[in-house]
């Protein structure tokens, strides 16, 4: 176990580290022990209005920072990032649950991020377009579309933050992070390497708080020009509509529920496999999570053995204890949902073959829990579980998939294994989803599109158009004098 001490999280804004304008701080607590480990610093309105204009002061040097001495500055904190990965990875344990390994992924592949990103700034290219008359040049300028406010969650504490951060950056603008108060230390962390690479002051802001509060506060404020917000569809409905009020520009990354479809010609084995991995990440609290598990007839019996076999493996504990391969929910509203999707399935006659209990009673542990044959008009296959669930249902026809996969209102990720490349085609064309993979893990990768369609959200946050919301194109048409 390691011996890492736990920070208390500062404000920072205008390059400086220092509490709120009222000394105002809130607890942070370990959910692996439920005991405090830490404060975080609240900030009031007095702390947004200096951030506001530091993030306002920021911009107006960052925009005339050339796209090459921005990238150069971007690879120097992937660098910093990267050297202090041991150090930050127990801070997010400790913070979030989740275990060493994972932490310490999260934090390297944030490092991957804000490399791809520093590329992206240097080309960021606008175009000539061929004129009607000669003598016209007829240009497309992109430009930062100034400084933007970006709201995370606490599943992902470096993650969320350094895919709007790095954008952000690398399209000139400044930015105003409202990070997750029960997770705050490591994305502190996230912001230190920017900071100690020698982004300028002001460039980069970072407030934590009452998040309806801070939200209804920047949003509007006339020098925030874009927000990216990732979160749940129903906060995420309400900041978007605010934005709309005002002509923000948005980036809503929200809730999903993932459907996962396998084929009877699918390799059985590596599939149950692959997506219990992927099930009890994080203990399941990924947005793009697989969460209905679609089983052909053919197969169905023996994916529900192999998977359920998978889910037994699975070792739950302290996330700094060696050996434990999950870690503890986040906090304990994600237990208290969990409790509800369990009593809610046996209501509705789910079939309980592993799970179904919280572990102990320190922390916010729970098993990792299978059911079949839910109806559905459960509560689970109904709203995203967010934890450690897997429901299992059979299927006849590639129709009745997906009606299935297509019947709730979100389209973030889906997955699909199948040996045939015909069915492979057909089900990534019909499935309405921001995102698929099929036959392997492919998603969330910095240089690929990271969004949804319908109620989970729009505009990507990975990929070459991630980019592209946080810039204005102009158009500039000019004749010879």
């Amino acid at each position: 176990m390691t011996s890492a001490s736990y920070p208390n999280t500062q404000l920072f804004i205008d390059g400086v580290w220092g509490p709120s304008a009222a000394g105002r701080t809130i607890p942070v607590v370990n959910p692996a022990t439920g005991k405090e480990i830490g404060t975080v610093a609240f900030a009031e309105k007095a702390d947004l209005d200096r951030a506001l204009e530091a993030a306002d002061k920021g911009f107006k040097v960052w925009r005339k920072t050339s796209a090459f001495d921005r990238a150069k500055l971007m690879r120097k904190a992937a660098a910093l990032l990267r050297e202090r990965a041991e150090a930050i990875a127990p801070i997010m344990t400790m913070e979030n649950g989740k275990t060493l390994s994972e932490a310490k992924g999260e934090v390297m592949a944030g490092a991957d991020v804000i490399e791809w990103f520093a590329e992206e700034a240097r080309r960021a290219y606008g175009r000539v377009i061929p004129a009607r008359s000669e003598g016209v040049y007829q240009l497309v300028v992109k430009e930062p579309v100034g400084p933007v406010a970006a709201f995370t969650p606490w599943n992902f504490p470096i993650n969320q933050v350094v895919r709007k951060l790095s954008a952000a950056l690398a399209a000139g603008c400044s930015i105003i992070v409202k990070a997750p108060e029960e997770t705050p230390a490591s994305p502190a962390e996230l912001i230190r390497v920017f900071a100690d690479a020698g982004v300028p002051a002001g460039v980069i802001n970072l407030v934590y708080g009452s998040p309806a509060d801070i939200s209804e506060y920047l949003i509007p404020h006339p020098v925030i020009r874009k927000i990216s917000f990732t979160g749940s569809t129903v906060v995420g409905k309400h900041l978007a509509a605010l934005a709309g009020q005002h002509m923000k520009r948005a980036t809503m990354e929200l809730g999903g529920h993932a459907p996962v479809i396998i084929f009877d010609d699918a390799d059985v084995d590596v599939a149950a496999k692959t997506m219990a991995f992927m099930k009890y990440r994080n203990a399941g609290q990924v947005c793009i999570s697989p969460t209905r598990f679609l089983v052909q007839e053919g197969v169905y019996n023996k994916f529900v053995e192999r998977f359920v076999d998978e889910s037994k493996k699975v070792k739950v504990g302290d996330g700094l204890e060696k050996g434990n391969n999950m870690g503890a929910l986040a906090n304990p509203r994600r237990s208290a949902a969990m409790e509800s999707n369990v009593e809610d399935a046996k209501k509705h006659g789910g079939k309980f073959h592993t799970g179904g209990h919280r572990i102990g009673n320190q922390g916010n542990f729970y098993e990792p829990t299978v059911v079949s044959e839910l109806a559905n008009d459960s509560m689970a296959m109904n709203v995203e579980p967010f934890g450690p669930l897997a429901v299992i249902n059979p299927f006849k026809t590639f129709d009745d998939a997906v009606t299935e996969a297509n019947r709730l209102p979100f389209g973030l990720a889906a997955y699909a294994w199948t040996n045939s490349a015909k069915t492979a085609n057909a089900i990534a064309s019909q499935v309405e989803t921001g995102m698929m993979t099929i036959n392997h893990l492919g998603l969330a990768l910095p240089e690929v599109p990271f969004g949804g369609v319908k109620d989970s959200g729009y505009g990507s946050e990975g990929g070459s158009e991630a980019i592209e919301p946080y810039l204005n194109p102009k158009f500039v048409s000019q004749a010879g004098l």
